[in-house]
C-alpha cells in the first residue's frame, strides 16, 4: 500500500507489528514500510499526525523515531525546519509531561541530535541552537514531572554531545565537545548540584515515586557531566582500570568546596540502593579526577575529605546489604593506594598504616555480622556470587597485607571464636538449623579471609614473622579440613567446601610452586637455623607451627594434602558440580609444574586415581540422568591432570598406557555392542558424550609423538568409525556433536610436533581422512536442517561449522599431511572436505561471519591457509562463491577484531601476490605449467569482470590509514603495495579525492605525503620492496594526520571510499 494513503489505524497497525510483534515476517514489513516513511515527503505531517492522534505509546516512539532518523541525515534539514521541530517538540512534551518514559526519552534524543549537529548555525547573529539550556530552565520552575523533563533534555544533551559518531569527520565532533564543554557544561554541573542540595534540604519522601524519579536523574546528569571526554582521550569504558578524570582548570573552585563532596556522601546515605549505587559512581569520578588540578595542600585535603566519607561508608555493617557493587570501587581505591606505598617520596606521614587496617577490619566484620541477617531474612547470599567474591578477595589482600599483625590477630581471635561455636553445633544433639546456617556461614567467609591474606604475601613486602603469622592461620583451615572430611556425608556445606578450594589455591600459589622448591631437610628446629639455606629460611616459617600441630614440615606434606583433599572430593561431592569443577581446576593447576609432577606421582592418592579412574571410585564419571550433560564438561578437565600425571613415568610403556585406557576400552565396547544390537540408545549417547569428552583432556595432555600414537593405534580403526556414525544419527543434537567434534580438532593439533609420524608411517593421512569423512558428514546433515531462528543458529549449527573450520585449518597449517597425494592417487578424501567447506560457508550469512566471534576467528584463520598453500583450489571456484569469499574478507578488514582484520590482510595479500605474479609471468615466455596458467588466467577473468572488489578493499585499507586508529599497521601494509601496483588509476582518483576534499594550503602537503609514500618504492613484490614500502607508510600515515589536523578554521573531509 502506497504511504500516502495510509491512515492513522493503518499507521498504528504498523507500530504495534514493529514494537512489539511475535510474527517475524510483519516485523520485517513493518521495517520496510518505517525506511520508506522516512525518505516519504510526508514524512514529517505523519509524524505529526502520531503524536497528536496516535492512541498508543508505541504511535508516539514511531514518530520520535522517524524524527531521529530525519534530522541525523549527512544533507540537513533546512535550519527554520530544524527550528519548528525543537520548538514544537519542547512544546509537546510541556503539554503532556506524563507520557511513558521510552516516549520522552526518544522525543529529547531528537532535540540533543538537533542542538549538537546545529551548534555553529547562526541566524541573525546568533547561535539559535545555543538556546535549548535557556528553555529548561523554563522547565525546572514548573512541577516535578516538568523538572525531570528538563533534567533529562540536559542529560540527553551531554551524553549526545559526548558520543562520537563515526559517520562523521572526527574533528568536527571534538570542535563541537569542546566548545560545549567551554560554554555550558560547567554550568549544567553547578545546576544539577543545586537541585541535589535543594533535594537533602527538604525531608526525603522515597515513597514518592516523582521525586524518587527526579533525584535519579540528576544523578545521572551529574554522571554523564563528570564522564564527559574532556580532552578527547576516548577511554576504553570496556577497561577495569579507572581513568584519570581531566576536570578542566575552570571547575577548580566546585571541587575545592568540602560541600561537594559531602553533598555525594550524604545522598549515598540518605537514599535507597539504586540511587546510592549511582551517588558512588559519582564518588569515583570524584576520586579519579587529575592530581595537577590541585596545590600539594589543597589536594591532601581533598583526599583527606574522600577518605573520611569512604572509612564512613565502610564502618557502616549494613552497607553489604544495600550497595554491593559499590565494595568494588572502594576497595580498588585502597588497594591502589596501598600497593603505592613504596613508591612514596613524600615525608609527609601517608597513615595508610592507621587506616589499612581499619578498612580490612571493616570488611571482615560486615561480611561476618552479614550472615546472620541474609540467613534470618531468607535474602540473597553474597557468597552465592563467586565472581563478585574473588574479585573483591583479589583487591582485599594486597590492604590486608598493610599492618598485619593487626589483621592476623583478628582473624585468629574470629577463627577459634566460630569454630568452636561449630563444634558445639556439631555435638549438641539438636542443633538448630539457623544457627548451624549462620555458623557455616561465617565459617565461609573466614576461610575465604584466610585464604585471601596469604595469597596477599605475594603482592606485598613479607618478613618471616609474617609467614609465621600464615602457618598460624593456615593451621587452622587445616583442621578443619579435617573435621569436615571426617563427617562426610553426613556433615557437609557446600559453600565452605568452595572456600576451602579457594584456600588451597591461595596457598599453593603462594608457598608451593616450581618456584620455591627446596628439600624436605631444609625444616629443621627453629633454634638450629644455621645449616638452613637463606633463600629457604623464609618458606620454612610457615611450616614451623603447621609442622608442631598437623606434622605437617614441608611441601611434600603439603601435597599429600592437597590430593587427599582432591580424591575426597571427588568421591562425595559428585553431584554437586560446582564444588566437583573447582576441584578438578585446582587439580589442574597442580598438574602443570614439572618439578610438582615428579613430586605427585609419588603420592599414593595420585597412583590409586591413574588406576582407579571410574565412576565406581568418582560418581561424577557415572552417566545416570540424573547427571545434566553440561555438567560432563569437568571430565576433560579431570583427564588433561590426569594425562599429565601418567605422562611423568610413562615413557613408551603401551602396557602401562593400555592399563590406563582400560575404563575407556569397556565402555567404547559397550557402545559397540549397543549399536549392533540396536537397544535403546540414550544412554549410548550420554556415554559418547563422556567418551568424547574423556578423550579431549587425553588428547590435550600429550604432546609427544610417542604418547600421541598409543592414542592414535588405540582409537584407530576400532573407534573412530563409532564417533563417525553418532554425529551421522545425532547431528541435530549440539550437545552429543560439539563435543565430538571437538575431539577430533584437538586430534588434528600438531602440538609440539606430535603428529609428525615416522616416514613409514600413514597415520596423517588416515587421520585426515577420518578428520575429512566427519566434516563432511557433519556438514551435508546440518544443511538438512534448512533455516533456523536468529536464538537457535549458533548453537544448532554455526558453532559446529565453526569448530569443522578450526579442525580443517589445523590440519591444513599442520605440515604432517602431503596434499598433492590425494589427487595423485585419485582419493577424493581432500576435495570433499573441501566442498563442505564451501557449502558450509555458504549457509552462513556475511553478518553472522563477522557477529559470532569464534566463527569468525576459525573461518578467517583458515581462509588465510587455503590462500597461502592451495590457491588452485580459490581459483576454481565459482565466480558468484568467489564474490562471497572475497566480499567477507573486505568486510573482515575494517572489523575492531585484529585478529579477523590481520588473517584478512594476509590472505588478501596472498591472493593479490598470485595475481601479480600470474600478470608478470603472462608478459614474458611461455607457462611451462599449463594448468598453473589457467588458474592465474581464471583469476585474472574475474577481477576484470569485477573490478570494484579489488578497489573496494582498496579504499578500506586507504580508510584505515589515514583515518582510523589502525592497531596492525603491518599487516594492512603488506596488501595494500599489491592493490596499488595492480590499481595505479584508481590509487591515482583516491589520491586526488582527498587533496581536493583540502583547502588549498593543504593541497600541497598532502601531494608531497603521496609522493613520498612510493619514493624508492619498485614495480615488484620482493620482500626488499614491500620492507621499504610499509616503512614509507608508516611516515605517511604520521604525515597525513598532521596534515589534516584541524586548525579552527576547516574540518577534514573523510575520503567518499566507501560507496
Amino acid at each position: 500500500m502506497a504511504l500516502h494513503f495510509q491512515s492513522l489505524a493503518e499507521l498504528e497497525v504498523l507500530c504495534t507489528h514493529l514494537y512489539i510483534g511475535t510474527d517475524l515476517t510483519q516485523r520485517i514489513e513493518a521495517e520496510k514500510a518505517l525506511l520508506e516513511l522516512i525518505d516519504s515527503p510526508e514524512c514529517l505531517s505523519k509524524c505529526q499526525l502520531l503524536l497528536e492522534q496516535g492512541t498508543t505509546s508505541y504511535a508516539q516512539l514511531l514518530a520520535a523515531t522517524c524524527l531521529s532518523k530525519l534530522i541525523s541525515r549527512v544533507s540537513p534539514l533546512p535550519i527554520e525546519q530544524r527550528i519548528d521541530i525543537r520548538n514544537y517538540i519542547l512544546n509537546y512534551v510541556a503539554s503532556q509531561p506524563k507520557l511513558a518514559p521510552f516516549v520522552i526519552q526518544a522525543l529529547l534524543q531528537v532535540i540533543a541530535k538537533i542542538t549538537k549537529l546545529g551548534w555553529f548555525e547562526v541566524q541573525k547573529d546568533q547561535f539559535v541552537f545555543r538556546e535549548i539550556i535557556a528553555d529548561v530552565k523554563k522547565f525546572l520552575q514548573g512541577t516535578v514531572e516538568h523538572c525531570i523533563i528538563g533534567v533529562i533534555i540536559l542529560s540527553e544533551l551531554t551524553q549526545e554531545m559526548n558520543l562520537v559518531d563515526y559517520s562523521r569527520p572526527s574533528a568536527k565532533h571534538r570542535k563541537i565537545a569542546t566548545s560545549f564543554r567551554d560554554t555550558s557544561l560547567k554550568d549544567i554541573l553547578v545546576l544539577a548540584c543545586s537541585l541535589l542540595k535543594e533535594v537533602l534540604a527538604k525531608p526525603l519522601n522515597l515513597q514518592d515515586q516523582g521525586q524518587q524519579n527526579l533525584v535519579m536523574q540528576v544523578l545521572k546528569l551529574v554522571l554523564n557531566c563528570l564522564n564527559f571526554d574532556f580532552i578527547g582521550s576516548s577511554a576504553d569504558e570496556s577497561a577495569d582500570d579507572l581513568c584519570t578524570v581531566q576536570i578542566p582548570t575552570t571547575w577548580r573552585t566546585i571541587f575545592l568546596e568540602p560541600e561537594t563532596l559531602d553533598l555525594f556522601f550524604n545522598l549515598y546515605h540518605s537514599l535507597p540502593p539504586l540511587l546510592s549505587q549511582l551517588a558512588l559512581s559519582c564518588l569515583v569520578q570524584f576520586a579519579s579526577t587529575r592530581r595537577s588540578l590541585f596545590s600539594s595542600p589543597e589536594r591532601a585535603k581533598y583526599l583527606g575529605n574522600l577518605i573520611k566519607g569512604v572509612k564512613r561508608i565502610l564502618e557502616n555493617p549494613q552497607h553489604w546489604e544495600f550497595a554491593p557493587n559499590s565494595v568494588h570501587y572502594l576497595l580498588t581505591l585502597w588497594q591502589r593506594m596501598v600497593a603505592s606505598v613504596p613508591f612514596v617520596k613524600s615525608t609527609e606521614p601517608h597513615l595508610l598504616d592507621t587506616y589499612a587496617p581499619e578498612i580490612t577490619k571493616a570488611f571482615i566484620t560486615s561480611r561476618l555480622e552479614s550472615v546472620a541477617i541474609v540467613v534470618r531474612d531468607n535474602l540473597d547470599d553474597p557468597l552465592d556470587d563467586t565472581a563478585t567474591v574473588f574479585q573483591q578477595l583479589e583487591q582485599l589482600c594486597t590492604v590486608s597485607r598493610c599492618e598485619y599483625e593487626k589483621t592476623c590477630t583478628l582473624l585468629v581471635q574470629l577463627f577459634d571464636q566460630n569454630a568452636q561455636n561449630y563444634q558445639k553445633l556439631l555435638h549438641s544433639a539438636s542443633g538448630i538449623t539457623v544457627d548451624m546456617a549462620i555458623q557455616e556461614g561465617r565459617l565461609a567467609w573466614l576461610v575465604y579471609l584466610v585464604g585471601t591474606v596469604v595469597g596477599g604475601r605475594l603482592t606485598y613486602t613479607s618478613t618471616d614473622e609474617h609467614d609465621a603469622m600464615d602457618g598460624e592461620l593456615s593451621c587452622r583451615v587445616f583442621q578443619l579440613i579435617s573435621l569436615m572430611d571426617t563427617g562426610l556425608p553426613q556433615c557437609s556445606n557446600e559453600k565452605i567446601e568452595l572456600a576451602i578450594l579457594w584456600f588451597l589455591d591461595q596457598f599453593r600459589k603462594t608457598y608451593v610452586g616450581d618456584q620455591l622448591q627446596r628439600t624436605s631437610k631444609d625444616v629443621r628446629l627453629r633454634s638450629d637455623v644455621s645449616r638452613v639455606p637463606e633463600k629457604a629460611w623464609k618458606i620454612v616459617q610457615v611450616y614451623a607451627r603447621m609442622s608442631e600441630v598437623l606434622g605437617i614440615t614441608d611441601d611434600n606434606h603439603v601435597l599429600e594434602t592437597f590430593m587427599t583433599k582432591i580424591v575426597t572430593n571427588l568421591k562425595y561431592w559428585g553431584r554437586c558440580e560446582p564444588v566437583i569443577s573447582r576441584t578438578l581446576q585446582f587439580l589442574n593447576d597442580l598438574s602443570v609444574g614439572y618439578i610438582l609432577l615428579k613430586k605427585l606421582v609419588k603420592i599414593d592418592a595420585v597412583k590409586f586415581m591413574l588406576k582407579n579412574h571410574t565412576s565406581e571410585h568418582f560418581p561424577f564419571l557415572g552417566i545416570s540422568d540424573s547427571y545434566s550433560l553440561s555438567d560432563f564438561r569437568c571430565r576433560t578437565t579431570f583427564y588433561t591432570a590426569l594425562t599429565r600425571l601418567l605422562m611423568v613415568d610413562l615413557g613408551e610403556d603401551e602396557d602401562e598406557f593400555e592399563n590406563f585406557m582400560l575404563p575407556l576400552t569397556v565402555s567404547f565396547e559397550t557402545v559397540l555392542q549397543i549399536f549392533s544390537n540396536n537397544f535403546k540408545q540414550e544412554d549410548v549417547k550420554r556415554m559418547l558424550i563422556g567418551l568424547a569428552r574423556d578423550l579431549r583432556g587425553i588428547a590435550f595432555a600429550l604432546n609427544t609423538k610417542t604418547s600421541y600414537t598409543m592414542l592414535f593405534d588405540w582409537m584407530y580403526p576400532t573407534y573412530i568409525p563409532i564417533l563417525q556414525r553418532a554425529v551421522e544419527q545425532w547431528y541435530g543434537e549440539p550437545a552429543c556433536t560439539t563435543p565430538i567434534l571437538k575431539l577430533m580438532a584437538e586430534l588434528m593439533q600438531n602440538r609440539s610436533q606430535r603428529l609428525n609420524f615416522d616416514v613409514s608411517s600413514p597415520n596423517g593421512i588416515l587421520l585426515f581422512r577420518e578428520a575429512s569423512k566427519m566434516i563432511c558428514t557433519y556438514g551435508n546433515q546440518i544443511l538438512s536442517l534448512g533455516s533456523l531462528s536468529k536464538d537457535q543458529i549458533y548453537p544448532m549449527k554455526l558453532k559446529g561449522i565453526s569448530i569443522c573450520y578450526s579442525a580443517l585449518k589445523s590440519a591444513l597449517c599442520g605440515n604432517y599431511v602431503s596434499f598433492g597425494v590425494f589427487k595423485l592417487y585419485g582419493d577424493n578424501h581432500f576435495d570433499n572436505v573441501l566442498q563442505a567447506f564451501v557449502k558450509m560457508l555458504l549457509s552462513v550469512s556475511h553478518s553472522d561471519l563477522l557477529q559470532y566471534r569464534k566463527l569468525s576467528q576459525s573461518y578467517y584463520p583458515l581462509l588465510e591457509c587455503l590462500t597461502q598453500d592451495h590457491m588452485s583450489f580459490v581459483t576454481n571456484l565459482e565466480p558468484p562463491v568467489l564474490l562471497y569469499v572475497l566480499t567477507s574478507v573486505s568486510e573482515g578488514l575494517s572489523t575492531l577484531d585484529t585478529v579477523v582484520s590481520s588473517s584478512c590482510c594476509t590472505s588478501l595479500d596472498y591472493i593479490v601476490t598470485y595475481l601479480f605474479k600470474h600478470i608478470a609471468k603472462e608478459g614474458r615466455k611461455p607457462l611451462r605449467c599449463r594448468e598453473a596458467a589457467q588458474a592465474g588466467q581464471r583469476l585474472l577473468h574475474f577481477m576484470q569482470q569485477n573490478p570494484e572488489v579489488l578497489q573496494q578493499m582498496m579504499s578500506v585499507l586507504m580508510n584505515t590509514i589515514v583515518f582510523e586508529d589502525c592497531r596492525n599497521q603491518w599487516s594492512v601494509s603488506r596488501p595494500l603495495l599489491g592493490l596499488i601496483l595492480l590499481n595505479a588509476k584508481y590509487f591515482s582518483e583516491l589520491r586526488a579525492s582527498l587533496i581536493n576534499s583540502q583547502p588549498l594550503p593543504k593541497q600541497e602537503v598532502l601531494a608531497q605525503c603521496f609522493r613520498n609514500l612510493m619514493e624508492g618504492v619498485e614495480q615488484n613484490l620482493s620482500v626488499k620492496n614491500r620492507d621499504r614500502f610499509t616503512q614509507n607508510l608508516s611516515v605517511f600515515r604520521r604525515d597525513v594526520a598532521e596534515a589534516l589536523r584541524s586548525d579552527g578554521s576547516t574540518e577534514p573531509c573523510s575520503l567518499d571510499m566507501m560507496s
